[in-house]
């Protein structure tokens, strides 16, 4: 296994561990492990371009350990009062969709991430740390949220741009 894969399974195993800390009583901790498997996420697409160590298995865990930490942070915000619901199954459902379109399109054509997508993840990263119970600005909170609704925009453009780029015939 290289190092860009072993950071995937890094970020995979963290995701418990941030959920757990998250309903601890000090959940400011729970933020600090978001933030390191988001640099691995980072580091990762990084280092396995750099190195040319692109690999099967990386195409596949990456993506899929993006949707468990966002839709993890997502459903324990909700949990907890801080993000509403629906946008937990909005994007769960979006998620959904992607899973089932790809299965679909597989033998196909490959869709190459593109820059909608890399928008929709930092905006949902901003907008967790923003609305993440770590702080006491009301202002920062407010600031979050209007960034997760547009996290969620994003993401649903992404969609559908993925699939009409799956359509016209995928990879650009």
């Amino acid at each position: 296994m290289n190092l860009p894969n072993a950071l995937t399974c890094v970020r995979i195993a963290l995701i418990p561990l941030f959920a757990y800390v998250y309903y601890l009583p000090e959940p400011r901790w729970a933020l600090m492990i978001f933030l390191l498997a988001g640099t691995t996420d980072l580091l990762d697409g990084y280092l396995a371009r750099k190195w040319q160590q692109v690999t099967s298995f990386g195409k596949l865990m990456d993506p899929l350990a993006d949707k468990l930490l966002t839709l993890t942070a997502l459903y324990v915000l909700a949990d907890t009062g801080h993000i509403h619901w629906w946008m937990v199954w909005a994007m769960l459902g979006k998620e959904l969709v992607m899973v089932l379109g790809a299965a679909l399109m597989l033998r196909h054509t490959v869709v190459a991430a593109d820059l909608s997508g890399k928008l929709a993840t930092t905006a949902f990263t901003l907008a967790v740390f923003a609305v993440f119970p770590w702080h006491s600005y009301a202002w920062l909170t407010r600031a979050g949220g209007a960034l997760m609704y547009l996290a969620v925009a994003l993401s649903l453009y992404a969609m559908v741009h993925y699939g009409l780029s799956a359509i016209r015939g995928g990879k650009k």
